[in-house]
């Protein structure tokens, strides 16, 4: 008897387990948010490498759109996941009163927090893997030629983006709120990654403040190692500077209930 209770206690799974299993189910199911996710960045990066101009070289840049829209459109994935996606369901979870029933549990908050954000973030390093599998098949846009710089700024710019959805977690009371607050840094967000005018592109003075932000100096870091060098440290620094800066932020404020 003692043990098969023994065998039992050792194959039961933990409670981070138990709900990671249980938001993975209830995070499939949300097609909408998976569409924007994994289908978003990929469709416009199909109607982009559509138009004939993004497959001609610019001779002002030296390479095509393409090939710079593909770095961009991998970050969009990223801050979809981090402003849109995970901040309604963690507000949402708070305004419902569940984060304060887990307190009284063995199950503690910090395990369905932790569950969420590595679910957000899976999904999207599988945006960015798509959009370069298509970038590369379609458009025959070169894979990053510096893999190991390029992973490295790509993890930098995904924790960045989960850091700035936790701070909009902390200080949203309603899942409401949380849209319009992650609203209101989506847009700026995707102008410094260069969705509107790609980061090159940019006049001298503004590119130097939009490298500042994460996802300016993301855009470099990530243009930098698909060219095949190592990103410069500046631009991985901020990158690294805002994650632990806003995480930091986002976990003082950050209330259960």
């Amino acid at each position: 008897m003692t043990t098969l209770v023994t065998t039992a206690a050792v194959r039961r799974p933990s409670p981070w387990i138990a709900v990671l299993r249980a938001e993975a189910r209830l995070y499939l199911r949300e097609y909408g948010t998976l569409f924007w996710v994994l289908g978003f960045p990929p469709l416009l990066l199909v109607i982009l490498g559509s138009i004939p101009s993004f497959r001609r070289v610019d001779h002002g840049l030296g390479v095509r759109l393409i090939d710079l829209y593909v770095p961009v459109l991998v970050m969009v994935g990223q801050i979809v996941v981090g402003l849109q996606a995970m901040p309604p369901i963690i507000t949402g979870y708070r305004e419902r009163g569940i984060l304060r029933r887990m307190s009284t549990t063995p199950v503690r908050p910090s395990a369905l927090l932790s569950a969420q954000m590595g679910l957000h973030g899976a999904t999207g390093l599988v945006s960015a893997l798509i959009c370069l599998t298509i970038g590369r098949l379609a458009f025959h846009v070169q894979l990053p030629r510096q893999l190991a710089g390029y992973l490295l700024a790509l993890l930098l710019t995904a924790a960045a983006a989960l850091g700035l959805g936790a701070l909009v977690s902390a200080r949203a009371k309603t899942a409401r709120l949380a849209q319009a607050l992650g609203m209101a840094v989506f847009f700026p967000s995707l102008f410094s990654a260069g969705l509107w005018l790609p980061v090159q592109s940019m006049p001298h003075a503004l590119r130097q403040i939009v490298v500042l932000l994460p996802f300016g100096a993301a855009s470099r870091a990530l243009d930098q190692a698909a060219a095949g060098h190592w990103p410069a440290w500046s631009h991985l620094a901020v990158l690294a500077g805002w994650t632990v800066v806003v995480s930091v932020v986002a976990a003082r404020w950050f209330r259960w209930e």
